[in-house]
Formats: C-alpha cells, structure tokens, sequence
C-alpha cells in the first residue's frame, strides 16, 4: 500500500517543514512495526520549494490469513474470495489507515513539540493514493472529500489495460489537493475515509471504535452531507454502534446550533455511570470464573498451581468456604511479592493457617500436593515448552491427583479481535504455544483419557459468534475408583 503527502513552500515558509509536522525527518528513511506489515516513511524530495512524504506499507498477508478468521484479520470479504491472492499488500484500506494513525500520531492530532506553531497553519497539500478501492465508485469519492474542501481526482483503473472492453474495475487512482487545510485536519480525513470507500474493515470492530471516528471527525463529520453512510460503513454496519455514533453526534450538531457544551446537554446521566458499566477486566472474569467452578465443585481444600504473585490465592482467602489453601511456583520472587500481597507476616493466626505458599516445579512430581480437592492452573500450561508437558500431566493428574482440575489458557483465535496485537504474535513474550480450541480440547481429551477424569469446557470472557472467547477453560474431574470385589 502506498501514499504520499506533498506540499510547496517558499525561503520563508520552506516545504520541508512537512518533516517536522510529521516529526520525520526528510533525511532518514524510517521503518516502524504495526499490527499488520511493516510501514516505511521515506522522502522521495526535499527542498524548500517541494517536499514529498511517503508511506509504504508493507502487509504480511500469510501472517492476515493464517490468525485471520471471520472477520478479524485476514477473514474481511475481500480475502474470503482467495486466501492467499487478494488485494491486501496493494490497495488502500483499515490497514493503511492504522498504518496512518500509528506512524503519524502526533501529526494526526496536531502536535509538533519542535516547532507548535505549525500545525494550526494551513498549507498546500496533495495527497495522492495509487490504488484505493471505492465501492460506490468516483461519483462516491467526490461526495465523501468534496464537501471538506478537497479538489478531487479519481481516475478509474481499468480492469486490464489490453482489454478495454472489460470496462473499470472499483479502484481508482485517487488525488486530493487542497489549499485551506491543516495537515492534522487531512490525516483525520484519510483515517475515517479511506476504509469507508474500501467498505471492509480488517479488523474487529468493538464499541472503542464509535470513540475513534468521534475523535476523528471533530470539527467535519456532524455536518458532513454523507454523515450516515460514513458513520455506517466506518463501524462496518454494526447497527448497535452506528446508532450510538449518530446519537452521539447529533448532540455534538445540537451543542454547536446552540453554542453550548456537550456535556450540558447530556446530561440526564451522571458521569460515574459510563465507568460503572464498562466491562471487568479479562484476569478479572477469569478469577471469577474459576472461584464459580471450585464452589460448584464443592472443594475446600484447593491447589494453585503457577500461582505466580497470588491474585486467584487471594481472592480464595475471601471467601472462608476455602478451609485450606496452597500456592506454589517455581519463581522465588513471584512467591515473595505474593507473600507481601498477602500480608503473611501481618496476618491473624486462624487466617494464616488457611495458606500456604510453595516453591516447586509442575515438572516434577511433589508428594506434598496429594490429597487436595481442586488444582487449578490459570494461564499456565502456555509457558511451558511443548515437550515438558506430558511430566507436568503425570505430576498433576497421576501422583496430586485431586477430585477437580482447573486449566485456562488463551484461545488463539481470539487474537484478531486486538487490533494493537501484531499478527502472528502471541498475547506474552513468554508464551511457547497458544492453541485454538480445537487443539486445547483435543489435549484436554487425551489427558482426561489417560488419567481418568471426565472434561468440560466452559467459556471465559465474551463468546465471540466467530472466533469463541478470549479464554477457553477446561474442567476436569475425576471418575470414581472402582472398589475391587470380594473374591
């Protein structure tokens, strides 16, 4: 994907202040890590008179198709059609318009720390994009950037130059000039515009995004002719959000014809509201899940295993239904920064006759974890290397054995619905695997075989339609044994 931003200047007001707005320096060519490829800033001219910054972004599109599924990364239409030949290192989209936001931040939000007067001046610019899908065609283009005060050119591109007769495909070569705006004001514009004329969004679409087009289309997009079709397409039709997006910015059109805040006219609702309704945080829903299943269970007396700093150890001391409790991993200092969470030394003594904390490794077995209850391991199997696992099988489901065991792990599925998680990543620098679904229950299957315990497999955090929930939990428990008869 490639464009490029271009302005002139003069001796007074030199064109290569481009380099500070965009606070690269028209020197260097620069290359930067996104969610999706890697984005190159280069400058094909600098000199007072004419200055040119262009961004290439480059797309790793194996890395889209292989994490991608539905319409996460790599599962957008488009791809759908062919995995692995699609328009996705070429033509504009969300990808390039992240690209956008990510590498040009400061420019995006009219900051320049070096030089703070330049970004409230407006200048000469011209932007063009080589190949930019838009569905709805030239007449569309004209529309969407017209009323924002761009000069537009939007060239269809045929769909094979030997074959006239075949008529225009839905790109075109798109060129933007203006004259009386800002350089923050036009990246805002490209950002929201862009993946409305692509119409596929490359990522999932959360409630975080009706924020981001709010942000970027202050000052334009209340008043803008073509509010709706923007609004709809840019939250790829989700009608929930859509809807919370145009109310939003009706008021935000009400303020101004009444020259008030917004604020003084929303306010039926306190503002603590908005904060008490946002979800618990992930680590949060899986402690509460796991604690749901150990009083299911009946357990009192549970193991945490890769207890790490004491989280899930703490929250079992809350509640005296747990009578004993015991923690163990492997790192010293992770035992040692749970002790001072727990206030061991301060504790009562009734209350620290509940605890434990443990040093040991799940790669051995201990005969001080047999007889317990409930063993959990939260988000701990991932660490370990593939190879080490079967030991830490037989240590846990073999010699512990307790009635019920708990495991979580990440579902990697779940990983296209982060937009700010590079593809082909994995959530922890030191996770070895992280499995989909059908990989973590094909696992727990085998396990529960050869060990003797049933398996159940419970959702944590919400459950994606598509790609399933952030957390996948497996429940073990084992079968009763079997009395020998009397001969």
């Amino acid at each position: 994907m490639f464009l490029t931003i271009s302005t002139t200047g003069t001796d007074r007001r030199p064109a290569t202040d481009l380099g500070f707005l965009l606070h690269k320096h028209p020197d260097k060519a620069q290359a930067f890590s996104t969610s999706y490829g890697t984005a190159h800033v280069l400058y094909p001219e600098a000199t007072a008179e004419h200055c040119t910054a262009a961004l290439l972004l480059e797309v790793d599109t194996v890395a889209l198709v292989r994490r991608g599924k539905g319409k996460g990364r790599g599962g957008a239409p488009d791809a759908a059609l062919a995995q692995y030949v699609n328009d996705r290192p070429y033509a504009a989209s969300s990808l390039l318009a992240v690209a956008l936001s990510s590498v040009f931040s400061s420019a995006l939000h009219g900051v320049c720390r070096a030089r703070p007067e330049l970004p409230r001046q407006p200048r000469p610019l011209r932007i063009e994009v080589p190949a930019l899908p838009a569905r709805g065609g030239p007449a569309l283009v004209s529309r969407l950037f017209e009323p924002l005060g761009w000069t537009v050119t939007a060239d269809p591109v045929a769909l094979d130059t030997e074959f006239p007769a075949w008529g225009d495909s839905r790109y075109v070569r798109l060129v933007l000039e203006a004259g009386t705006l800002t350089l923050a004001e036009a990246l805002r514009h490209l950002y929201v515009l862009l993946p409305v004329l692509d119409d596929a969004k490359h990522y999932w679409v959360s409630s975080d995004e009706v924020d981001k087009l709010l942000r970027a289309g202050k000052g334009w997009l209340p008043g803008h002719p073509e509010q709706k079709l923007i609004t709809s397409r840019y939250l790829s039709r989700r009608w929930s959000l859509t809807r919370r997006a145009t109310e939003r910015l009706e008021l935000v059109r009400l303020a101004e014809a009444d020259d008030t805040d917004v604020e003084q006219l929303d306010n039926a609702v306190e503002a603590e509201t908005e904060a008490e309704e946002r979800p618990a945080p992930l680590a949060v829903q899986r402690r509460d899940a796991i604690l749901a299943e150990l009083r299911a269970s009946g357990a009192a007396r549970v193991l945490d295993l890769g207890c790490g700093q004491g989280q899930l150890v703490q929250e079992l001391l809350r509640d005296p239904s747990f009578t004993e409790i015991v923690g163990v991993d492997v790192s010293m200092r992770a035992l040692t920064i749970a002790s001072r969470r727990l206030r061991l030394d301060r504790m009562g003594e009734r209350q620290a006759a509940r605890v434990k904390l443990l040093q040991g490794s799940l790669a051995y077995s201990d005969k001080r974890l047999k007889g317990y209850d409930a063993a959990v391991l939260s988000e701990v199997i991932e660490h370990l290397d593939l190879p080490r696992l079967p030991a830490l099988e037989y240590a846990v489901f073999d010699v512990a054995r307790p009635r019920t065991v708990l495991v979580t792990t990440p579902n990697v599925e779940y990983n296209v619905r982060w937009e700010s998680l590079p593809a082909g990543h994995v959530r922890h620098g030191d996770h070895r695997f992280e499995w989909t679904r059908e990989e973590f229950r094909a696992w727990a299957g085998k396990v529960a075989a050869r060990h003797g315990y049933g398996v159940d497999f419970r959702p944590v955090g919400p459950d994606d339609p598509e790609v399933g929930p952030p957390t996948q939990m497996a429940v073990f428990t084992a079968h009763p044994v079997k009395e020998a008869k009397a001969a």
